[in-house]
């Protein structure tokens, strides 16, 4: 009895808290599996807070290393916290039920199906063999079918399916990667496909458009080779010019439709799957993408997209299928009519999608959270985000630092909604513009289940300024404490936010419209911010904009605002020939008509493709600056282009240089980029000096503009400045919400009076 005694007391226990992405993504079977290797007892269970585990014996030293430094794949530690207890009797290792509280811990985003279950997917001896839902602890669905946490199929809308006895054998195995895998499930037992692989590729050959329901929602399918169904499907949706992403089978695929670089290639087998903008190379049909030289790839990252191209390929048995080029490029765009959201609900898709899809195909798993794709860029050297959704949300950004618990309501275009706990800000995946019911409706329902997932009591909410956006509508419903911030203000604090800089710093704003502090349209804005500060340090010369709001989809209107500052009116004739009304507007100013004026950059452009003869009217948003931006091979500067009159930055001298149409359209682009840069480098450099300060933040949607973020980065990194991009999210308004969080935590944390709460 002595010696047992002995042994025991020798013995060290350890409660081993982890917190972070850890549930969902198969870290109790690592556990589990890390113990036993190394013969030790004790438990492991998720709860509330993340994973609980306790370890028992003689290598606890060697665990505890080991569970730091080589955790599941899809798992994101953020701390492990350790204690002695007290030794107990045990003699074995064991994996417990879950634990209900309050929520601490976090759901993952989706992931893209693995090399592993694509090998049981395409193994006519598996019992996974073409099962289009096949899954493990280290891919698929998460946070798209998951009700509340923890992260238990109870919990998920895998709960109406009742494992078979293959699968519960698998799931109860410690040396089966399905082990504790919640979606788990096969042909016996899991959800159905309403039709087959060969019959969506059928009808995509004969020039059919498909809408197949994904993880986050529906996606409308046609042949991207194929003009008359890209063309039909344009016809249909009633989306005239904006571009369409395609879907190719592998990367071998992606090099015969375009010229991708090993960063691009990379960011597009990233687990998350994005949807990656890269140069093409013009082989498929010009709907695709009307007049831009780049186009959004994607790679399959669900069972049935590898089953579509398996079927295109004539179903071969062998391996070297998946790593050769194939023929078949799908367009595969969100399924959503008329600005709603993303559609999600079989009965929803089978209505109102009967008028697009020549054939439906659906399923009978629910889909708890729609999520759009997400769609990157490579900018400057690194990924940067245009939509951040699918495969990111609602993966937390660190902030540095406790603070209160804000919920921030976003903007009115490319909504977003962030909810703070503790030191991270979750933002939610991107809802749309907040233009029509359907959307709002999307809205408010991602706001109540993030703060409900988060299990978060948010004490402050955070807005814009502007009175109308139904984001501000909905804030000010909640009761709480308001800090409305301003709309360039917020966009720079979130750059700031991201790279945890709280010192003071400059920022450049450079978007299409944002309420100003007096009720005015700003959109190019030199600031300097410092916590929940900020202070306009100058802007672009105001241009008048003939129309207001209007201005933004018929470029013409800058145009003819472009030629009244200039004092050439007279020439609307020459330049507008076709386009009556701008006759009509010219001469309305002439005879005495003030238009509204504006500092927006975007509307600059729209002035700049006007003069140029290369866009009069929109047809979705930035069509003009992204057609123009498609032109540049080189920027150039432009000797006299800008002048800085004090605190404003004026670039008349280069639009009556465009206005004159001595170029080629391509060396006008050029000239307009180039000058760009130069001039907006030379403001803030200028501000910098003066205010003792050299970061600067890049923010706003025309950071969005590949060649104007990386030149304007690359020139103010020669004047000895630090430019922060946007990188977690992106630069427009998707990211606004997170800089309004961030100035909401700073004005708490302040000694600023709270009544001053609605002026910040």
């Amino acid at each position: 009895m002595a010696q047992a005694d002995a042994v025991q007391a020798a013995t060290q226990r350890l409660r081993v808290r982890v917190r972070g992405a850890v549930q969902g993504v198969g870290f109790r079977p690592f556990v589990y599996d890390l113990a036993t290797r190394m013969r030790l007892d004790g438990f492991v269970k998720n709860d509330a807070a993340g994973v609980l585990l306790e370890v028992q014996g003689e290598r606890v030293d060697a665990f505890l290393e080991s569970l730091s430094c080589r955790p599941p794949p899809l798992a994101r530690v953020d701390a492990i916290e350790v204690e002695d207890v007290a030794p107990r009797e045990s003699s074995s290792f064991v994996i417990l039920d879950s634990v209900d509280g309050r929520s601490e811990t976090r759901i993952i985003p989706d992931a893209a199906v693995c090399e592993d279950c694509l090998d049981d997917l395409f193994d006519p001896t598996s019992r996974f063999y073409l099962y289009p839902f096949v899954t493990c602890t280290h891919c698929g669905p998460r946070y798209t079918l998951t009700r509340r946490l923890p992260y238990d199929r109870a919990r998920t809308s895998m709960a109406p399916f009742a494992m078979c006895l293959d699968c519960a054998r698998e799931y109860r195995d410690p040396a089966n990667r399905r082990f504790h895998a919640e979606p788990l499930c096969c042909l016996a037992c899991g959800p159905k496909l309403s039709s087959s692989p060969a019959d969506i590729v059928a009808a995509l050959r004969t020039g059919k458009i498909v809408a197949t329901k994904s993880v986050g929602g529906f996606h409308l399918m046609c042949d991207a080779r194929n003009r008359a169904a890209v063309e039909e499907l344009r016809h249909r949706k009633a989306r005239d010019a904006k571009p369409f992403a395609v879907m190719a089978a592998n990367i071998f695929s992606v090099a015969t439709i375009a010229r991708a670089t090993e960063q691009e290639l990379a960011l597009l087998q990233d687990v998350a799957r994005p949807i990656v903008l890269m140069q093409g190379r013009g082989v498929l049909v010009d709907a695709v993408a009307p007049r831009l030289n780049r186009i959004g790839v994607m790679l399959p990252y669900t069972p049935l997209h590898h089953l579509i191209f398996h079927a295109a390929a004539g179903a071969p048995t062998a391996r070297s299928w998946r790593e050769a080029p194939q023929e078949l490029v799908l367009v595969a765009t969100s399924a959503n009519l008329g600005g709603d959201p993303l559609m999600k609900d079989n009965e929803e898709a089978q209505e109102r999608l009967a008028a697009i899809a020549d054939l439906i195909v659906t399923h009978d798993r629910e889909i708890v959270t729609r999520v759009d794709d997400s769609v990157m860029s490579v900018v400057a050297g690194a990924p940067a985000f245009l939509r951040r959704a699918r495969g990111f949300a609602p993966e937390p950004i660190e902030l540095g630092g406790d603070g209160p618990c804000v919920v921030a309501a976003g903007a009115h275009l490319k909504a977003t909604i962030t909810v703070t706990r503790g030191r991270e800000a979750f933002v939610s995946q991107h809802i749309g513009d907040l233009s029509n019911a359907a959307t709002g409706r999307f809205y408010r329902e991602t706001a109540r289940r993030l703060i409900e997932l988060l299990d978060a009591t948010p004490e402050l909410v955070a807005c814009d300024l502007h009175p109308d956006y139904h984001s501000t509508r909905w804030a000010e419903e909640l009761g709480l404490p308001l800090v409305r911030a301003q709309h360039h203000a917020a966009h720079l604090a979130a750059i700031l936010a991201e790279h945890r800089i709280e010192a003071p710093a400059l920022g450049l704003a450079l978007d299409g419209h944002g309420l100003g502090d007096a009720g005015q349209s700003w959109g190019g804005e030199l600031m300097r911010l410092d916590g929940a500060s900020w202070r306009r340090l100058g802007g672009l010369a105001p241009l008048p904009a003939p129309g207001g709001d209007r201005a933004a989809r018929e470029p013409w209107r800058m145009g003819v605002g472009a030629l009244a500052k200039l004092g050439r009116l007279d020439e609307a004739t020459r330049l507008f020939a076709h386009e009556s009304r701008a006759l009509e507007m010219a001469s309305l100013i002439a005879q005495g008509y003030a238009p509204p004026v504006t500092s927006s950059m975007g509307r600059l452009f729209d002035a700049a493709a006007a003069l140029l003869g290369l866009s009069t009217r929109q047809r979705y948003e930035a069509q003009a600056a992204m057609e123009m931006e498609a032109l540049v091979v080189t920027p150039r500067a432009m000797e006299g282009g800008f002048r800085i009159n004090g605190d404003e930055l004026d670039f008349s001298p280069l639009l009556g240089a465009l206005a004159d149409r001595r170029m080629s359209p391509r060396e006008g682009a050029e000239l307009f980029h180039g000058a760009l840069i130069e001039g907006l480098a030379q403001f803030v450099a200028r501000a910098a000096t003066e205010q003792r300060l050299d970061i600067v933040a890049l923010g706003g949607g025309c950071m969005m503009n590949r060649i104007l973020a990386e030149g304007l980065t690359a020139h103010l990194g020669m004047l000895g400045l630090r430019p922060l991009l946007a990188r977690k999210l992106p630069p427009n308004d998707g990211g606004l919400s997170l800089g309004q969080a961030a100035m909401a935590r700073a004005f708490a944390q302040s000694r600023i009076p709270k009544e001053l709460a609605l002026c910040v």
